[in-house]
């Protein structure tokens, strides 16, 4: 926070104390045990303790210092201030996949199914719990797919391939069900400092008349939003394309799609039915993904021992957290080979490489990500 107030400062028990008693005639008794000092200190005391929460009431004022840089925190204040501007912390999005049963030909697995992970007794972690959205009859092989959301909104149901195991529903004729893909755009309630970010935008950029940065705020104002690009002009004039990304800056999913889609043009005839202007219509997509395929290979420090899981593993991560950093920067669409060997020479246990490929190019080519699309690490090939 600012430097507080002059009448703030040094507002302590004993400075208060002190000056009281300076008022106080000298040729009167003011020693500590006196009458004048024992009726003086609770006095004192309580105004330090005023000023204490002067201070508090000052710092709950101001967005910027109630807003609270431990995500686990939601500060009621900072919901009171940002409501002013019209502008609501967004609740927690499900999230959402597709699960494989497998069983008896033709048995159909209705929609209400519950599914779920199993629970790890070694790391504590509890049994995240889904449901099917809706049913599916098992094929002749033995096999249907469907779709699921997670049964507690939260990124605590965005799992990896594979781990979705039991059937918590009972329904006879199904042996197995798995998910082969990984579960995505989960997302807890909205931290202070993301809320923070969305009225800084809204109170410094003001959106007016449906320009650009108006339908940026309006997509934002969605749950499980992570990012916006607007293409004025999408299909000639008078249509307008919003692409989408969640939080795990991937394409968003069909839910979240449907959500922005629902709050800005429900019925996308020009209307003005949404909170977008009579006139236009808006169409809201995910964005595109572009996978960055990487084949390396690395020589290992012996003074660290290290699996090639191990290493791909911190490829993967620090390769994932550039591409978020790029994701829909229109300043600069490139996945630069650069930034991605400096990922490799970042990693300690790295001392070297070679070989390095990014979708299959051995030159130094950069690769550019067009208007509506997003990079996403796709598969890393590691050897020595």
């Amino acid at each position: 926070m600012a430097d507080l107030p002059l009448y703030l400062l040094d507002q302590t028990e004993e400075n208060i104390m002190n000056r009281m008693l300076n008022q106080v005639p000298s040729d009167i008794d003011k020693s500590e045990g006196s009458f004048i000092w024992d009726a003086q200190a609770p006095v004192a005391f309580m105004l330090s303790e005023a000023a204490l929460w002067a201070q508090e009431l000052l710092r709950r004022g101001f967005a910027s210092t109630v807003a609270s840089d431990r995500p686990e925190i939601r500060s009621v204040e900072l919901d009171l201030r940002t409501a002013e501007h019209g502008i609501t912390r967004r609740e927690a999005v499900a999230s959402s996949g597709s699960v494989v049963f497998t069983g008896k030909p033709r048995t159909t697995v209705p929609a209400g199914t519950y599914v779920a992970t199993p629970a790890d007794e070694g790391s504590g972690e509890s049994s995240v719990e889904y449901v099917t959205i809706s049913g599916v009859t098992l094929g002749d092989l033995g096999t249907g797919t469907a779709p699921i959301r997670a049964v507690t909104p939260g990124s605590s149901g965005n799992v990896p391939a594979g781990v979705i195991q039991l059937m918590m529903t009972s329904v006879s004729g199904v042996t197995s069900v798995t998910n082969p893909e990984p579960t995505r755009s989960g997302t807890d309630t909205e931290s202070d400092q993301s809320l923070l970010e969305r009225f800084y935008a809204k109170v410094r950029s003001q959106g007016t008349s449906g320009n650009k940065a108006q339908y940026m705020l309006w997509a934002n104002e969605i749950a499980g939003v992570g990012g916006v690009e607007v293409a004025p002009l999408w299909q000639g004039p008078g249509t307008v394309g919003l692409y989408l990304l969640d939080t795990d800056k991937r394409a968003a999913s069909q839910d979240i799609v449907d959500a922005v889609q629902q709050h800005i043009d429900p019925s996308q005839d020009g209307q003005g039915e949404g909170v977008a202007p009579a006139g236009p219509v808006i169409t809201v997509m995910p964005a595109a993904e572009v996978a960055i395929n990487i084949s390396v290979k690395v020589q290992r420090t012996q003074e660290q021992p290290s699996t090639m899981d191990e290493i791909r593993k911190l490829i993967e991560d620090g390769v994932r957290s550039y591409l978020q950093q790029i994701a829909f920067n229109r300043k600069d669409p490139l996945v630069r080979y650069t930034r991605i060997a400096a990922v490799l020479l970042d990693i300690p246990i790295i001392v070297d490489y070679s070989d390095l490929t990014i979708n299959g190019h051995t030159e130094q080519q950069n690769i550019e990500i067009g208007s509506g699309q997003v990079a996403v690490l796709g598969t890393v090939s590691v050897s020595e």
